[in-house]
């Protein structure tokens, strides 16, 4: 039962901030969404606290993708506090971030890159 509220929870998380982060679509946004890669989203935001391979203040990106799937991850990104909660953890220092659908698919998928080679 535990388990189902999680998913649910995480799933109405994702949902609620990739609908927040519809925005209208102008040619300067579109034209900027294009050159939007996952390094570019690291580099501005995540590279404080976290590194690909190496423990920072963060976990790695390698631990990370070993241990949740792309619907954690984004979930996390944009709704920290809430997600560490249903984890189990005590605490969180992780802000919340609001990125554009693309920012947020882009950093999932450079997250994901890093799993490590054999990982389910």
């Amino acid at each position: 039962m535990i388990v189902v509220m999680k998913k649910i929870i995480i799933i109405f998380v994702l949902g609620y901030s990739l609908l927040l982060a519809n925005g209208d679509l102008s040619e300067k946004k579109i034209a900027t969404q294009k050159s939007i890669t996952g390094k570019k989203v690291f580099e501005t935001y995540c590279w404080g606290c976290h590194h690909q391979t190496a423990v920072a203040f963060g976990p790695p990106f390698s631990e990370i993708a070993s241990k949740r799937n792309r619907e954690e991850i984004t979930a996390m990104i944009t709704d920290p506090a809430a997600v560490s909660k249903l984890f189990g953890y005590k605490r969180n220092a992780m802000p919340p971030f609001t990125l554009s659908t693309e920012e947020l698919k882009a950093i999932t998928e450079y997250i994901l890159s890093y799993k490590p080679k054999g990982s389910k």
